[in-house]
């Protein structure tokens, strides 16, 4: 059986974790998942971000440099609920906006990133999540973690159309686009088994078809 190297990508509260952890298990696929309990620099972010946005950013780099490298060498399939990618693309361009960041500091991180990302061994497939703004708000009120009680519809907004701008000119590798607003792959086995259905023929080359959901 061929490994194939999957990363799960998306705006917050589009399902990534937990698509990961099901086609994890689904699969026998081996996972690796973001850094937020154990994230010593995520709750002082949310809740001062010029200070600490920088700070965030560098913690992130190493961390998915690492879990990207690994998991990329591994003998089995794997799978990375967040991409690397993302880092620089949505979340340092979203605090450059926002002034979080200054230029120097942006461009100083961007030089280190470059340098890091250009080292690592591209994916086979990125599967990017989406979901309506109102179904995010929605999703993150409702798993109640202390550290994103402050996060407005405004920033998700930013973060989305920073996706949509990376997700135009992407092509590392091949991607897969799957809406989540009415997906829900942990208490629904048939809709897991579409994603799944859709992966394996999206890593075997296959022209994508229509995604019904009844």
């Amino acid at each position: 059986m061929a490994k194939h190297f999957v990363l799960v990508a998306g705006n917050i509260g589009t399902g990534k974790t937990s698509l990961a952890a099901k086609l994890g298990e689904r699969l026998g696929w081996e996972t690796a998942f973001e850094s937020v309990e154990d994230n010593p620099y995520l709750a002082d972010f949310y809740g001062d971000m010029p200070s600490w946005a920088f700070h965030l950013q560098v913690f992130f780099l190493g961390h998915r440099a690492r879990q990207h490298l690994q998991l990329a060498q591994a003998e089995s399939s794997a799978i990375i609920d967040r991409s690397i990618y993302e880092d620089a693309e949505i979340f340092a361009r979203a605090a450059l906006e926002l002034g979080s960041v200054t230029e120097r500091d942006y461009q100083t991180y961007r030089q280190v990133f470059d340098l890091v990302v250009g080292t690592l061994p591209k994916p086979d497939l990125l599967i990017f999540l989406k979901a309506e703004l109102p179904v995010l708000v929605e999703r993150i009120g409702a798993r109640g973690r202390d550290m994103e009680r402050g996060m407005s519809a405004e920033y998700l907004g930013l973060l989305e159309r920073l996706y949509s701008e990376w997700m135009a000119n992407f092509d590392l590798c091949p991607t897969l686009t799957i809406r989540t607003d009415d997906l829900d792959f942990v208490h629904e086995p048939r809709h897991l088994a579409l994603v799944v259905s859709r992966i394996r023929d999206k890593l075997a080359g296959k022209e994508e078809i229509a995604f019904p959901i009844e």
